[in-house]
């Protein structure tokens, strides 16, 4: 075989040279050469056309132009056999170890001569073609080879390894999935995990990561691969996971996709910063206010944040004190404990069960304004005149003790004297002169707001009730007895408390977060609204509240500004609000500018709307599941709220849901505030899918 041993620059007839094709060296020889373009013929007996500029850098040896076909493949074979061989007795971490750090790159020649003083064509070749393979430590720049430095081999094989079981996890995961999928639609037993636990741990990463991040883009390429041929339908990651039965049934995704962590300990790791939040506060204890103080709340409220005590003046008006939760106190921002907090954003109170910002032990003991423990608290005291005006207004920073934690239901007996309201056994009668007192100051607060242009939305709150567990859960949809008069109590207090707090900052410089409505009403919408089709009429002329550092009105409730200040146990922007009071009551300077609330914003803001998104739908798929386990034969009472040439929106008052059909359905004389009865079907909880079967008036 008479060839030059040495590397040929400008590769013509008879030449052996390589070229990349699917990412592999390919062994050709050269045919013919003219301006730049080579025609060869390659190991599969085809003949090809290539820009001689995609040669790799070690063409040759060199024979000469006269050979036949036979020849040429011949010589092709013999030496793909020598490289192959060649490859397989070099050490490419050997030679990394060897160049690391000597240079930043050199050419495969060079490389060759590290282990053999006169290598030839075929040695310097397979070394080519070994460091070409070596992805994860040197990276082809033609002519030369970069030579990684450390820190970037460890980050190559990571990826290396990242993309190894990705490819293994879209192999042997899509069978599993389709078993899986097929459970599902057949209600077969599931399919027996895979016997490797890591992957049987990285599909159970993919099938969790889908369901909270559908849109992630990081995981959609091995998502398709891994489901490929599966039908494109919502939530399929979440019903493979049932299926599997990693997941339950009824799971709420919702939360999942808020980042929104339920486990009971989630606040584990933080055990100590809690501890020594209690230790701080205890060592500034003081000696109680020692008004008898009371709350108001639901029967099965543990996370008591507010309560109030109230004294009639000799000319009708009244001195109103409310007192607040403080868990403010001693509070540290920016620690480990606060993140988790701020991440949670707020609480979240669902029929299955409630979901504390705060660490239980906190939100429900320790902080909570339980009736006969001495809790910190930020009391704020309003001197009210006979017509409902605040005349002077004082915040301060103090200690209470409640005298009772007071539920509706009791309340309610008591403000509208029912039988047997004065009974012992009624805890409310033995403060019926406060209560009493509240009322009418709350009735002449509400009138005042809706002469200052609030809408005021007055519907009543069905309860859910869950029954039984997992696929087998019930609902039910009940009432209970309605509690007007102490509900306004509450409710009235908590807006004087946050409108007049928030003039009370500004008059000072403080800078608080505020919820503001700033868009006109027409005059003729203010009033206390309690038809379907009239609330959802005045709904529409009132913008969804903002989150900002702006004391500016509040159009639907009816007030200057409102700074939420009241629930500081369940809200984040509560907590930041108190602090911000407190900071200032003992350092006479607020603890944030207004720039420094501005740069909080953001990330709160974006919390408390993934929150909101699972107060909103989680509580409307148990109702569709409701209308679902009814059946579609029944008949509901509905009104009318709204219609266009193609749709008409129905509300079903006692269930508190809106529902849409289709015009054609309908009758023609129908208008917002008719009553009619509609059947129900087509229910797919999961898809928030509902529609309106039939229509009858009634």
């Amino acid at each position: 075989m008479s060839a030059s041993s040495t590397l040929v620059k400008f590769p013509g007839p008879g030449c052996i040279i390589e070229y990349m094709q699917g990412n592999k060296p390919q062994i050709a020889w050269v045919q013919e050469e003219q301006s730049g373009r080579l025609r060869l013929f390659t190991q599969s007996k085809r003949e090809i056309k290539l820009a001689a500029a995609r040669v790799l850098p070690w063409a040759g040896p060199q024979y000469g132009p006269d050979k036949s076909r036979q020849e040429a493949l011949d010589l092709l074979n013999e030496h793909e056999d020598r490289r192959s061989r060649k490859i397989a007795a070099l050490n490419p971490m050997e030679l990394w170890e060897l160049a690391q750090g000597e240079l930043p790159a050199a050419t495969a020649q060079w490389f060759a001569e590290l282990l053999q003083e006169s290598p030839d064509v075929d040695d310097i070749a397979a070394m080519g073609r070994m460091l070409l393979d070596c992805k994860t430590h040197f990276k082809f720049t033609p002519p030369d080879f970069e030579v990684y430095d450390a820190e970037k081999v460890e980050q190559r094989m990571l990826e290396q390894e990242a993309k190894r079981k990705r490819e293994q996890l879209a192999s042997a995961g899509h069978d599993f999935l389709r078993a899986l999928w097929d459970t599902h639609q057949k209600k077969r037993t599931p399919p027996a995990s895979p016997e490797d636990p890591a992957l049987a741990a990285d599909i159970e990463a993919l099938l969790r990561k889908r369901i909270a991040e559908p849109d992630d883009h990081e995981s959609e390429q091995l998502w398709k691969q891994i489901s490929k041929g599966l039908p494109d339908v919502p939530h399929l990651p979440l019903l493979l996971a049932q299926a599997w039965g990693i997941l339950p049934a009824h799971h709420n995704f919702h939360l999942d996709k808020a980042g929104y962590d339920t486990a009971q300990d989630w606040y584990a790791p933080y055990i100590d910063a809690v501890d020594e939040l209690k230790e701080r506060v205890l060592a500034v204890r003081k000696e109680p206010d020692p008004r008898p103080f009371i709350s108001i709340d639901s029967a099965t409220t543990r996370d008591i944040d507010d309560a109030f005590h109230i004294e009639v003046r000799a000319d009708g008006g009244c001195r109103l004190r409310l007192a607040i939760a403080c868990p403010a106190l001693g509070w540290q921002f920016g620690s480990e404990l606060d993140k988790a907090v701020m991440r949670r954003a707020t609480s979240i109170y669902l029929p299955e069960g409630d979901l504390h910002m705060l660490p239980e032990e906190l939100g429900t003991d320790f902080f909570s304004l339980l009736a006969g423990e001495e809790r910190p608290s930020m009391i704020m005291e309003f001197d009210i005149s006979p017509a409902g005006e605040v005349e002077a207004s004082a915040v301060h920073a103090g200690w209470v003790k409640l005298a009772a934690n007071l539920n509706y239901v009791d309340c309610e007996a008591v403000l509208n004297e029912d039988f047997g309201w004065d009974d012992a056994d009624n805890p409310a009668a033995a403060f019926a002169g406060q209560l009493r007192a509240g009322a009418k100051l709350t009735r002449t607060l509400i009138n005042r707001r809706v002469e200052n242009g609030a809408v005021v939305i007055d519907r009543p709150d069905p309860k859910t009730v869950l029954e039984g567990e997992g696929a087998d859960v019930r609902v039910e949809i009940e009432h209970d007895s309605p509690t007007p008069a102490s509900s306004l109590l509450v409710s009235e207090m908590m807006i004087l408390v946050n409108s007049g707090i928030a003039l009370w900052a500004k008059e000072r410089g403080i800078a608080l977060l505020h919820r503001t409505q700033d868009v006109g009403v027409p005059k003729e919408y203010a009033g206390i609204w309690d038809e379907p089709h009239d609330i959802a009429r005045v709904v529409k002329a009132l913008s969804s509240a903002v989150l900002e550092t702006t004391p500016r009105k509040h159009s639907g409730i009816g007030v200057a500004a409102y700074s939420p200040v009241t629930s500081p146990l369940r809200r984040y922007p509560d907590l930041v609000n108190v602090a911000q009071l407190l900071h200032y009551l003992g350092t006479d300077a607020p603890h944030w500018t207004t720039e420094e609330l501005d740069a909080m914003l953001p990330l709160l803001g974006a919390r408390l709307d993934a929150a909101g998104q699972v107060q909103r739908f989680r509580p409307r798929y148990w109702k569709l599941l409701f209308f679902k386990q009814k059946g579609d034969k029944v008949w509901w009472d509905a009104v009318i709220t709204d219609e266009n040439d193609a749709f008409v929106t129905v509300s079903l008052p006692d269930q508190q849901i809106f529902v849409r059909g289709r015009r054609s359905g309908f009758g023609e004389r129908t208008h917002p505030g008719t009553r009619i009865m509609v059947r129900i079907g087509k229910v797919h909880p999961l898809n928030n899918e509902i529609q309106i079967l039939d229509v009858m008036e009634q």
